[in-house]
C-alpha cells in the first residue's frame, strides 16, 4: 500500500485529494499546523475524515517537516498548503512568503536530508504569469507576478525546479488556473457570489458588493484538477504541467450564471465596490493544458457554466 502525505488537507484541494488517493488504495497522512484543533469539515463533507490519519507539522520549521518524514515514510508528497489567498497577501506579504516558499523549501530539503525516493507535488499557480493580454500559458511562458502571493508562488516553483535538477529528486510544480467547488470558504470572491445569489433569492440578503467584475479567469472544476496532480506523480519523469480549461469567462459572466440559476438579474442585485479592487491586478487569465492532456491523459470535463450550476446546487442544498 502507497503512502501518501497530503500538506493542507483540509482545505478544497486536500479534501478532494483524500478521496481520490483512498479510492486509489493509498493510506493518507495530512497535516496542518495544529492537527488537534483543525477544522476538518471539507473531510467531513467528501467523507473521507475516518479514513485520514492526521500529523500535526508547521511547513515552516524544518526539524517539524524532518520528523513527519521519518514518522510517516511517505512515497508521495503534495503540497497543497500555505496562505492561498491573493487579495490577502497584499495585507500579509511576509507571512505569504514565509508559508508558501520556506514551506515548499523544507519540504525538499528534508527529501534530500532523507535519502529517499519520494516525489514531491508543489502547487503553483497561474498567478504566477501575471497578465499576458489574453495570450494563453503554456510551461514555456515567462513568469510576471503581480501580487505577493504570485512572488511566493514563484520562487517555489523554481526551488522546486532547483531541487529537480541539482538532486536529482522526483519534483515538479502543476501551475492550475483557478478551479473551484462547494467547498471553497466564503473569502473566495466566487464562493461569496454563489452564496449571496442564494441568499438573495432567499430574502435573507438584499445585495451584493464586488469589485473589478471585468476581469477574466480560466475557471475549472476542482475534483478534476486533483486527478492532474495524481496523475503527474506516476510519471516515469518529473515534468511541470499547466492545468486549465482553455475557456476564459468574464467574473461579470460568473455573477450573472449564478443569479440566472436561482432566478435573478444581477444587475439588480449588485454593486461594485471601489474599496474591493486590488492594487495590481490580472485583467486576464487563460491557460493552455495541451502538454497534460498529451503526456498525462488529461482534459477537463466541466467549464465554467457546469461549474456555477453544481456551485449552486451544493448551496441551495446545504441551505436546505
Amino acid at each position: 500500500m502507497k503512502k501518501a502525505l497530503v500538506t493542507g488537507i483540509s482545505g478544497q484541494d486536500g479534501a478532494y485529494l483524500s478521496k481520490l488517493l483512498l479510492e486509489k488504495g493509498y493510506e493518507v497522512c495530512g497535516t496542518s499546523r495544529d492537527a488537534q484543533v483543525s477544522p476538518l469539515r471539507n473531510l467531513d463533507r467528501v467523507g473521507t475524515r475516518k479514513d485520514v490519519r492526521l500529523a500535526s507539522v508547521a511547513l515552516n520549521d524544518f526539524r517539524s517537516v524532518l520528523q513527519v518524514l521519518f514518522k510517516v515514510e511517505p512515497d508521495e508528497i503534495y503540497n497543497l498548503a500555505g496562505q492561498s489567498s491573493v487579495s490577502l497577501s497584499f495585507e500579509q506579504p511576509v507571512e505569504t512568503q514565509d508559508s508558501i516558499y520556506l514551506g515548499t523549501l523544507n519540504l525538499l530539503e528534508a527529501i534530500r536530508f532523507t535519502g529517499k525516493a519520494i516525489k514531491l507535488y508543489n502547487a503553483s499557480s497561474s498567478e504566477c504569469f501575471g497578465d499576458l493580454g489574453g495570450q494563453a500559458a503554456t510551461e514555456e511562458t515567462a513568469f510576471r507576478p503581480r501580487s505577493p502571493y504570485a512572488v511566493a508562488k514563484s520562487a517555489a516553483f523554481w526551488q522546486v525546479a532547483n531541487y529537480r535538477e541539482a538532486y536529482s529528486i522526483f519534483a515538479c510544480s502543476g501551475i492550475l488556473f483557478n478551479h473551484e467547488s462547494p467547498l471553497r470558504p466564503e473569502r473566495f470572491v466566487t464562493q461569496k457570489i454563489i452564496r449571496s445569489a442564494c441568499r438573495i433569492a432567499q430574502g435573507k440578503q438584499k445585495r451584493l458588493q464586488l469589485g473589478n467584475i471585468e476581469i477574466q479567469r480560466d475557471w475549472g472544476w476542482a475534483p478534476e484538477y486533483v486527478e492532474a496532480m495524481y496523475r503527474m506523480l506516476q510519471q516515469d519523469v518529473p515534468q511541470d504541467f499547466v492545468i486549465a480549461t482553455g475557456q476564459t469567462r468574464k467574473l461579470q459572466d460568473f455573477v450573472a450564471t449564478a443569479f440566472a440559476a436561482v432566478g435573478l438579474d444581477w444587475r439588480e442585485h449588485t454593486t461594485i465596490d471601489q474599496a474591493l479592487f486590488r492594487p495590481t491586478e490580472i485583467m486576464i487569465g487563460r491557460g493552455d493544458a495541451s502538454k497534460a492532456a498529451e503526456k498525462l491523459g488529461w482534459k477537463p470535463k466541466y467549464k465554467m457554466a457546469e461549474v456555477v450550476q453544481m456551485m449552486v446546487q451544493a448551496a441551495a442544498e446545504a441551505d436546505g
